[in-house]
């Protein structure tokens, strides 16, 4: 069997050895899905071992706040973090993180006008489209992953996500819905650069009807429209264009899912087994995984290739 530290020249291809940024700025206008308010969004270029920081600009101080799990405030309806001691948040920021792990970019401050992130049509698709414009740079720092060495589970009242060792970063996603239009959706994908924007990109948010008219009663989903969302309702997808995928719901469960495991601050090499989560539970995954420190360890591709290790990779039928 193949090792876990021993990768593919097929794979090697697909990944980074180096950090990357954006060669020039990418600038986006839209309104935010739940404030419904208009927002203009810049993502800048940043140095090596930077990380990924959002900027509120509107804000007298223009105070930072890094997208790590530890920040994270709130996973109700999307995920939002915060920094408490400037007293500002930056919701709805799944979709951009999702593009930028998705492209493999790593150092970028993104500075907002708002704060929530601009929704455009409920998919990644135009932040890729403009940062493949800006185009991608190199950095001259190696990029280190997180390489899953053990299986790390959770699992609570049918939901679940499992971790395995990989020497590629896999996710197979199941979802169950009680609705015609979804039913039951599994997809597994090798998430690379180039299956990013060609599978999963393009995918859009989706709700159900009843829940779109409760969320505006209360002052939520403000800028929540068709343009910007497959709505649901007792016969089917309302949406005039219909769906971009046949299974379009899976495929934007796990663009959410790239978005909040990007939170981990560091690219996994891993196969990550996921049913029936969501925001909250994939935050309590990212708590689980740092728990179990001796299940996984950081290093660089070329530490990870010249490894030659033998710890066999695990079953994830799981």
């Amino acid at each position: 069997m193949q090792s876990v530290f021993q990768r593919k020249n097929t794979d090697i291809m697909t990944m980074p050895y180096h950090q990357q940024t954006l060669k020039q700025p990418a600038h986006f206008s839209g309104v935010g899905l739940h404030s419904g308010k208009p927002v203009n969004l810049t993502i800048t270029p940043a140095p090596p071992n930077f990380g990924i920081n959002f900027k509120r600009i509107d804000l007298p101080a223009q105070p930072m706040i890094r997208a790590h799990f530890n920040r994270v405030v709130d996973t109700s309806l999307a995920t939002v973090i915060g920094e408490a001691a400037e007293g500002c948040i930056v919701s709805t920021i799944e979709h951009v993180m999702s593009c930028l792990a998705g492209l493999a970019i790593d150092n970028v401050i993104v500075e907002i006008d708002s704060h929530e992130t601009p929704i455009m049509d409920g998919s990644a698709a135009f932040f890729t489209r403009k940062i493949k414009e800006a185009g991608i740079a190199a950095q001259d720092a190696p990029r280190m992953y997180f390489v899953v060495k053990t299986p790390i589970i959770l699992e609570e009242n049918g939901k679940s996500v499992k971790l395995y060792p990989s020497d590629k970063f896999t996710i197979t996603y199941t979802i169950e819905f009680d609705h015609l239009a979804i039913g039951t959706q599994t997809m597994t994908l090798d998430i690379t650069q180039e299956t990013f924007e060609k599978e999963i990109a393009k995918a859009r948010t989706f709700g159900f009807l009843h829940e779109l008219e409760y969320m505006k009663f209360y002052g939520l989903a403000k800028g929540g429209s068709l343009d910007n969302a497959v709505v649901i309702d007792e016969n089917g997808v309302m949406n005039d264009g219909g769906l971009r995928f046949a299974d379009e719901f899976v495929r934007h469960k796990i663009l959410d899912c790239i978005g909040d495991f990007s939170l981990l601050g560091m690219p996994i090499l891993g196969h990550m087994v996921l049913r029936k989560s969501g925001h909250l539970f994939n935050h309590e995954f990212l708590k689980e995984f740092f728990r179990q420190k001796t299940a996984w360890e950081t290093m660089t591709l070329a530490e990870f290739d010249a490894a030659g290790r033998h710890s066999p990779a695990c079953n994830a039928s799981g």
